[in-house]
Parts: C-alpha cells; structure tokens; sequence
C-alpha cells in the first residue's frame, strides 16, 4: 500500500512540472531535462520497488518464522496441559471405578446383612431361643472382661449356670470383692411387646396397650431376679438383669423412669451390654489392684527376711575379716624369724668364729628369739 503511495505522488510531481513547462512556452532545454528526470525517476521508482519488495519479503519473512515459533510453542503447550488434563482425568476415572466397586461391595455386604438380620428376627421370635441368645451373649461379656470360667470354679471370678441352694439356676454368679460380694446376674429379653410398641404402622391405642404390657413384661422379670437370685447368706443383697439388646436398655431408661425405681426398690439393677461391660471392667480392675496389693505385701515381707539375713552376713563377714587379718599378722611374724633361724644356721654352717665367740650377741639372739616365740604364741 505504501508503494503505491509513493508512486502516485511522483507521478503528481511529474505531471506538475509538465504544467509548468507548457507554461513556459515548452522550452526545448526544459523539454528535455524533464525528460531525464522522468528517466531517473522512474529508475529510483523501479529500484525502490525492487528494494522495497526484498525488504518487503524479508520482514515477512521473519515475521512469519517468528509466528510458527510462537505456534509450535502454543502447541506444545497445548498438548502438555491436554496430555497432564488427560492424565488427571484417567486417573479420577479410575478411582471413580474404583469407588463403584466399593459401593457395589458395600451393598452387597448390606443386602447380606438384611438377609442376616431378617433371619436373626425370625430367630428371635422364639421365647427359648431369645434366652439362649442372651446367655451366650452375656457369656461372651464376661469372657472378655475375665477370660473363661468353669462351672461351679469358684477359684474363678464367675461362674456360669450356677445352681443356688433354693433350686434355681442363675446365669451367671459374679465372685466380686467386698463388699459386693456374690451376685447373680440373670438375661431377659422382653422383645414381643416392644418390638410391637415401637411398630409405626400400629395405631395409637395399639401401641400404648403393648407399651402397658411391655413394662408389665420387665417388672415380672425383676420379680423373678428378685425372688430366685437374692438369697441372705449365700448371694449379696442385689442382683442384676441383663438385657442383651441395647435398644431395650434405652427404652427403659429414656422413657420408663418407673422401671428404674421399681427395679432399685427390689435391689435388682438393669444393664445393657454396654453397661454391663462397664461395670465388670471396674471389678477386674479392682480384683487386679488386690492381686497387685497382695504380691507386694509378700514382696516386702521377704525384702524384711532378706535383710535380716543380710545383716547376719555383715556380722560374720566382719568377725572372718579380724581372723584373718590376724593370721596374717601372725604368719608375717613368723616368717620373720624363719629368716633370722635361717640366717642363724648359715653362720653356723660357715664356722663364723668371731661371730660364735662373741658372747654377749649369743645373750641378745636368744633374748631377741624368746620374745619373738612368746609374740607368735600369744
């Protein structure tokens, strides 16, 4: 475009100095150097266009290189940031997958659990099966608060089915410390009623005269315990009522409060399996503590013992060490004069004369011997 420009203003420039020559009469001179400079004008014009279109191509020429530059750098981006987003998408991909196996395998272990809790409510409907229930699952309590009993052991904490002198069999007889003393603790499981009081589908007045009999089904069960299990003499004046489940266990202390004070006016006090795990792990600890104490009592009994023999040891170690520190004395002393004996014996064997005929070392040796004999005797 700019091209263009430039030649439409020389062609301008050209056609004015026609003009003025046509105005100066056409001058031959004029004509003809007119006609040069158009000549040299159009050579430059030709010569810029040839510069101008080589200047022209280079420039686009770079410019074009730097674009395919900036695009293979945007491409390459792009296929980074696509290849990192397909990456992190695969992987969401995979752990979605994952987590739908999971959840397929969570509703398979739901519908195997339904199955399960519809066949143990079918289980339940049974009086004799529900008592079994609750005694084995008062059993497992008490073995993981005490490990396993014998029957009638009483060297363990519990027994199990234990026979009482009146007859009756409780389901567990409890050896707590002073001063709980013997308890019998026996499971009950009043469900008929509940489960028909607790049933949404029931009216109101259904539901209230299952709720009448519910709690006409605990208070004979406390009754019961009451009678059988508390017996003066041979069990402690209280006695426990397990309930296994502990949806009963909250029933009555949510919403029967007259149970609670039924139960305490008769000594039988009611637990869930939560409770009743509570409160034999405070007895084990308890029964623990005593054993502690008991083993420490024998410990520093016979850390006494040991130090009176101790000092009996001191005592004769003392006496031993005079002894000997006395033969030492004596053997040293003797040793002495084994020397002066041997020395003696040597002059002798030599025939020292001047020695021998001295008269008054003879006096002195001997009174020298004699003190030393009556030393070593001593």
């Amino acid at each position: 475009m700019l091209e263009y420009i430039i030649i439409g203003l020389l062609v301008l420039v050209i056609i004015l100095l026609i003009l003025i020559l046509i105005k100066n009469n056409g001058s031959k001179d004029m004509i003809e150097r007119m006609g040069r400079v158009e000549v040299n004008i159009n050579k430059e014009i030709a010569d810029f266009k040839i510069n101008f279109s080589k200047d022209l191509r280079g420039d686009f020429e770079v410019l074009v290189s730097k674009i395919e530059n900036k695009l293979n750098l945007i491409n390459d981006h792009v296929n980074n940031r696509l290849d990192e987003n397909f990456e992190k998408s695969n992987k969401t991909f995979i752990n979605v997958l994952e987590r739908l196996n999971k959840i397929d395998e969570a509703q398979k272990k739901i519908d195997g659990l339904s199955t399960e809790i519809v066949s143990l409510q079918s289980v339940l409907t049974d009086k004799k099966t529900r008592g079994t229930f609750g005694e084995v699952n008062l059993e497992y309590i008490l073995n993981n608060a005490f490990g396993p009993a014998s029957i009638n052991d009483k060297q363990n904490i519990y027994s199990i089915q234990h026979k009482l002198s009146n007859g009756s069999i409780a389901d567990c007889l409890l050896y707590a410390p002073s001063p709980l003393g013997t308890i019998a603790i026996d499971s009950k499981f009043p469900l008929e009623n509940y489960q028909k009081m607790v049933d949404k589908n029931r009216s109101r007045e259904e539901r209230l005269l299952f709720e009448k009999n519910f709690v006409n089904d605990v208070k004979k069960h406390i009754n019961d315990i009451s009678s059988k299990y508390i017996i003066p003499g041979e069990t402690s004046d209280e006695a426990i009522m397990f309930l296994p489940a502990e949806a009963l266990f909250a029933e009555i202390n949510a919403y029967h409060p007259e149970l609670i004070n039924y139960a305490y006016e008769r000594k039988v006090w009611i637990t869930g399996p939560t409770t009743l795990i509570s409160t034999l792990s405070i007895i084990s600890m308890i029964l623990k503590n005593m054993e502690r104490d008991k083993y420490a009592l024998i410990i520093h009994t016979e850390l006494d013992k040991l130090g009176v023999e101790f000092n009996r040891y001191k005592d004769r170690w003392d006496k031993l060490s005079r002894s000997v520190k006395s033969v030492n004395q004596s053997l040293d002393e003797l040793h002495t004069t084994t020397e002066k004996i041997t020395k003696r014996f040597e002059s002798i064997k030599n025939v020292d004369v001047d020695k021998m005929t001295s008269k008054k070392e003879d006096i002195t040796y001997l009174e020298e011997g004699e003190k030393e004999d009556e030393a070593v005797f001593n």
